[in-house]
This record gives structure tokens, sequence and C-alpha cells, in this order.
């Protein structure tokens, strides 16, 4: 089974130009945890809502500064002909719960650890993938 298979592709994105506020707004209007970045359908980068909240608002980054300060710009891409296996390793090894298409640089599609998990093909897969990216950190010394 390839990725194609799976993935979303009704995928919305913002422009490396909107502020914090509308990429977050963005999220709670599609109910998604992140929002790939794309200039003229060229994917440029992704926003976590994590992003949003400790790269942004803990350094006291604005609601209205450019969500360019946050974006994740190398990120890990996927194809459409690759196979589910290969997108879980990919995901796994790189522990990220989501997985950009692309083609030609531009964003075709998006596969989701849910996209996984509500395949029954690829339920084991992505079982897999949630064990891998999920092994906790370990925990910081307290200087307590």
């Amino acid at each position: 089974m390839n990725v194609a298979d799976v993935m979303t592709t009704n995928v919305d994105s913002c422009s490396p130009e909107s502020t914090c506020k509308e990429v977050a707004m963005k999220m709670k209007e599609l109910d998604v945890g992140a929002v790939p970045i794309c200039d003229n359908e060229k994917l440029v980068g992704i926003v976590t809502d994590r992003d949003i909240v400790i790269k942004g608002f803990v350094n006291n980054l604005s609601s209205d500064s450019m969500i360019s300060e946050l974006v994740t710009e190398n990120v890990v891409k996927g194809s459409k002909e690759m196979s589910v296996e290969e997108a879980v390793r990919l995901m796994s090894q790189h522990q990220i719960r989501r997985l950009p298409i692309v083609e030609d640089d531009k964003l075709v599609g998006i596969v989701s650890l849910g996209d996984l998990a509500v395949n029954n093909q690829s339920t084991y897969e992505a079982g897999q993938a949630l064990k891998n990216i999920s092994n906790p950190a370990e925990p910081k010394q307290s200087n307590f």
C-alpha cells in the first residue's frame, strides 16, 4: 500500500507572511496541531501548536509576529509513491507525527499517525510508529 492511498489530500496551508494568530486560528478552525507553510504552493516549512507556544509565546513573541519566525524549515518529506511502511520508518526515525507529501517541492498531501491508525492495513505500523515516536526523553535534573 502506498502513501497516496492513506494521505489527506485537501491540505490547507499558510504563507510565511501569516501572523502567529492567523496560523493559530487556522489550527483551531481545522482542529489540527500543525499547519504547513507554503510559498506559492512550495512547501517551505511547518508549524505546530507546540512551536507557537514554546518558541513563540513563552519567548514573548507577539501574536502579530510573522509565522516565519517560528517555522521549522528543514521538513522531513515523503512522496506519494513511498510505501506506508517506508513512511512509518521515516516518521519513527525522525520522531514526527505528520509527514508532508510533496511532488516537485509542492505540497500534495500529508500523512498523520491518525491517517495510518484508521486504515485497517496500516494500524500495526501506526502503533509501532507511535511507540517509537513517543519514547520518553530523560527528565532534566532539578536543582531543588
